[in-house]
């Protein structure tokens, strides 16, 4: 006999989680990286 409740079931996970991935955080530091490095030189170009 299960004592458990019947919605104890794997919450879904939203945004945080998908953004806690370190592949996604990567590619997005990567992507800001790049970003700033085209601004800087927009910036300072002779």
């Amino acid at each position: 006999m299960n004592n458990e409740p019947a919605d104890t079931a794997e919450e879904p996970r939203g945004c945080l989680f998908a953004l806690s991935q370190p592949p996604l955080m990567l590619f997005l530091t990567l992507v800001a990286t790049l970003i700033l490095l085209t601004a800087v030189h927009d910036l300072y170009r002779w």
